[in-house]
């Protein structure tokens, strides 16, 4: 019983990671056409997604490539990783 709320709990955290993920998607994808800055979107996307960014540029000084931001992908390559290495852990409950 106990393992089925360990492997329930898990799922939604893996769900909301994945949700994440589009948000990121959805961020940078943005960034390519300036969008109006005092959207309330925009801006809920800009402060849900900046810190990763920040973080991510912090530890790798070189993410900008004639213009583009590997800061997204470097993300979303780390939160995959972290969606598989947790859905072995909860298939081997």
């Amino acid at each position: 019983m106990i393992v089925d709320i360990i492997q329930g709990i898990g799922g939604i955290f893996i769900s909301l990671i994945n949700v994440y993920i589009w948000v990121i998607i959805i961020a940078a994808l943005l960034s390519f056409v300036n969008p109006d800055p005092f959207n309330p979107i925009v801006q809920f996307l800009y402060r849900v997604t900046n810190p990763a960014y920040d973080f991510v540029r912090r530890y790798i000084k070189r993410t900008d490539f004639n213009g583009l931001d590997f800061a997204p992908l470097i993300i979303i390559i780390g939160l995959q990783v972290l969606i598989v290495i947790l859905s072995s852990i909860l298939y081997r409950l």
